[in-house]
């Protein structure tokens, strides 16, 4: 199985070629994709997926199929970032389903810049970190975020989140973080200078110095940019190597740099929020967003059995599975009436069918495939989640 590379400006040049045992070039490797998105479908012996499916779809599983119809409802994704991507949330299936169908009814192309829905799929995801992985995710108690602001000592910031006092909750943090997307001069001259106060105190630990630290950092990639403000009421956090966060419909992220295994249901809609260039739908934005505050609470894996772990989530879409492969461990592969995907990221395994796979190298196993694999490695298994 053969996966499609995304070369988006955000990515790094080395990892994704360290993993896949590639020659690194001068372009940015953000994606590693490995699904049957018709945008960007891997290839099985040389055949596109998604036609695969198509002609027979029992390969992805009959409980699938019952659930989701003839397609995969996964994508697995290899992502190494390099620089911050944009601020984003993801629609329910309802809002995609019903977005998705407005904007073909107004005659918008796929490829229009200011198209939203490109397909009528969700998006929930799980980020898993293959490195130390930075990112933002969801919104900091508004008070918190307010007593933040206050300290850099600029009055018109204060005025500008006084909302988080005075109306609090989710109605204030809705009202400041869209105040903050408006690019004026007078908002992109606060920025500057609420910037320039932090980096004296960018050094400091605790919750200022990482707010500081955060302004300062998103400055370099968007110098100016009012929406790094919106930013500033997030919720930063780094995971390790073997933690995971669950992003559900709604939830405002942004990815700001570190190698991982993302997991997701099958499609490609992003509502962007910031920090981008691109379009930003405010209407839609406000209708998809949850902006209730709440802290960041990390997926680790549960173990199922030696050399086999499990990262729980509620998504019924996706399901991902860690195994850690040495000497004297065999592992039966998991959700054997589901089409899998099987990527190798360390060392090397085989498969009592006789395949061996080594590191970067991926596998799609049919649903009724039942294999077990031996061999010293570490490797990831995507299924659908029913």
């Amino acid at each position: 199985m053969s996966g499609a590379i995304q070369h988006y400006a955000w990515g790094s040049t080395t990892a994704i070629p360290e993993i896949l045992g590639t020659e690194a070039t001068s372009e940015p490797q953000a994606e590693y994709w490995l699904g049957a998105h018709s945008s960007a479908p891997s290839t099985v012996d040389g055949r596109p997926l998604d036609e695969l499916i198509a002609q027979q779809p029992t390969i992805v599983g009959n409980a699938s199929v019952q659930a989701f119809g003839p397609c995969l409802p996964y994508l697995l994704k290899v992502l190494a970032a390099n620089r911050p991507l944009s601020l984003q949330a993801h629609p329910t299936r309802e809002q995609a389903e019903e977005g998705f169908a407005l904007e073909n009814s107004l005659g918008i192309a796929l490829d229009d810049p200011k198209r939203t829905y490109k397909d009528a799929w969700p998006k929930p995801e799980l980020m898993l970190a293959l490195t130390p992985f930075d990112a933002l995710c969801g919104f900091r108690d508004s008070l918190l975020t307010a007593e933040l602001f206050e300290r850099v000592g600029i009055p018109a910031l204060d005025q500008m989140v006084a909302p988080l006092r005075m109306r609090g909750g989710s109605a204030g943090l809705m009202e400041v973080f869209l105040d903050a997307l408006g690019q004026t001069d007078e908002r992109r001259d606060l920025v500057n200078e609420t910037v320039a106060r932090c980096l004296p105190h960018s050094d400091e630990q605790g919750d200022f110095g990482e707010f500081c630290r955060t302004a300062v950092m998103l400055d370099e990639f968007y110098p100016g940019d009012s929406s790094i403000l919106a930013a500033l009421m997030m919720n930063r956090f780094t995971m390790q190597p073997g933690e995971g966060v669950f992003l559900p419909a709604g939830n405002m992220h942004a990815y700001l740099k570190g190698t991982g295994i993302e997991i997701m249901a099958n499609s490609d809609n992003v509502l962007r929020g910031g920090l981008t260039p691109k379009h930003i739908d405010v209407d839609a934005l406000v209708s998809v967003v949850d902006f209730d505050a709440a802290p960041v609470e990390l997926v680790r894996a549960v173990q199922e059995a030696p050399g086999l772990s499990r990262y729980p989530t509620p998504a019924p879409e996706f399901a991902l599975w860690q195994l850690d492969l040495a000497d004297g461990i065999e592992v039966r592969l998991p959700a054997v009436d589901l089409g899998r995907t099987l990527l190798v990221v360390e060392g090397s395994l085989t498969g009592s069918d006789g395949t061996t796979l080594t590191k970067g190298q991926a596998a799609f196993l049919e649903a009724g495939e039942d294999v077990t694999v031996t061999g010293t490695a570490t490797a990831f298994l995507a299924a659908p989640g029913v």
